[in-house]
């Protein structure tokens, strides 16, 4: 993962109901949920939500597939375990900091 990818994906999680959305697709599992389990847990208008699922799934976050008539909304969980590694590829490797001039 580099950094762009990395930076639209905590981007579409940097809102509080895109959040909540994907914390409920994690919960679901790879059945995922329909659109009106979403909102029948989350509440809120459907314009609305139906926006920041979309907005998820434009950042790679979820997937969303036809089953019948419905469209079912699931965690793509590649680009969550590739975001996590990212996040902590170099956990407590510590930092080199250069000293400055001005820090005497």
């Amino acid at each position: 993962m580099d950094n762009q990818i990395a930076a639209r994906s905590l981007e579409a999680l940097g809102n509080e109901t895109r959040l909540a959305v994907y914390r409920l697709l994690v919960r679901a599992g790879p059945d995922g949920l329909t659109f009106g389990q979403i909102q029948d847990a989350l509440g809120g208008a459907a314009s609305t939500l139906s926006h920041h699922v979309a907005a998820l799934a434009r950042a790679g976050l979820t997937e969303q597939q036809r089953r019948g008539r419905e469209t079912v909304s699931t965690v793509n969980y590649a680009i969550m375990r590739d975001l996590l590694d990212y996040l902590t590829a170099e956990c407590c490797e510590g930092v080199c900091v250069r000293e400055t001039e001005d820090a005497a």
